[in-house]
């Protein structure tokens, strides 16, 4: 069974990584077919570095992605604490309702989200285009708060009370504690789900799809249109850009993961020396 089960974990990994060693491989290619390698070239990433369109909704993804995930970030570890002192029936409670917005369709949330947005922007506002950066803004900081959460909470459990009640004790006020006792302590989830809900806003097609107006467009909706016709070998080269940045970003989170594991491993090895 152990044999049966590595042979179809490295099937599995082929077939979610083949596609991306493809793509990689084709943002290097000289020709324009993926099916046939000519030769080995940087044009590719020379013509999208002049391409102005393309670098320009590049940016507004980033932009979002960067204002979208800090604010959740923000958001989402203050309502960690709440959550965190509530009581424990309480806490499940709302922790099943945070679960709900992730594992729910995001086309459901996408028109949701867009029929809110129309409703206020036309009949509250007076609005002539309801639909704007602003409004996409707000779908990706809401999409985003449960992922900030599920990463923060976990730490929040495995963080000694005590610590914050005696840094108080000391002379602390409330804020000065958080600061200097609890932010330090829950950083790494706090860092995880800042990374998470970077990758997710950035990566985002569907929300974004039914919430964008015409002012702000980002790259996934407008690569949507690409599909329609031969895509140019330059966006190859993007995705493969797109897909290092992510990938050094996965690496970050899990480093800072580890080194959080060993300080505490040290921590109690010290502490139980004593």
């Amino acid at each position: 069974m152990k044999k049966t089960g590595r042979v179809l974990t490295i099937l599995i990994f082929i077939f979610l990584y083949i596609p991306m060693a493809v793509l990689i491989v084709g943002s290097f290619n000289e020709g324009k077919s993926l099916a046939r390698f000519d030769g080995f070239t940087f044009e590719q990433y020379a013509e999208l570095f002049r391409d102005q369109e393309l670098l320009q909704l590049l940016a507004n993804s980033l932009i979002i992605s960067i204002l979208a995930s800090s604010i959740a970030t923000a958001f989402g570890t203050v309502a960690s604490l709440g959550i965190q002192n509530l009581g424990p029936r309480m806490r499940r409670t709302v922790m099943r309702l945070t679960d709900i917005p992730m594992t729910n369709p995001e086309i459901v949330t996408g028109i949701s989200l867009s029929l809110l947005f129309v409703f206020v922007g036309t009949k509250l506002l007076g609005q002539r285009n309801s639909l704007t950066f602003w409004t996409l803004l707000i779908a990706h900081i809401t999409f985003n708060l449960p992922y900030v959460i599920l990463n923060v909470m976990p730490k929040l459990s495995q963080m000694d009370s005590s610590l914050t009640d005696a840094a108080m004790d000391l002379g602390c006020t409330p804020l000065q504690a958080f600061f200097k006792v609890t932010l330090p302590e829950i950083l790494p989830g706090v860092a995880a789900g800042f990374i998470m809900a970077f990758t997710m806003s950035l990566d985002d097609f569907v929300i974004s799809y039914f919430v964008t107006g015409m002012d702000f467009v980002t790259l996934p909706v407008e690569i949507y249109n690409y599909t329609k016709k031969p895509i140019p070998p330059k966006i190859y080269a993007m995705f493969t850009l797109l897909f290092l940045l992510i990938l050094a970003l996965m690496i970050a989170m899990n480093l800072l993961q580890l080194r959080s594991d060993r300080k505490k491993q040290l921590t109690a090895e010290q502490g139980g020396a004593r």
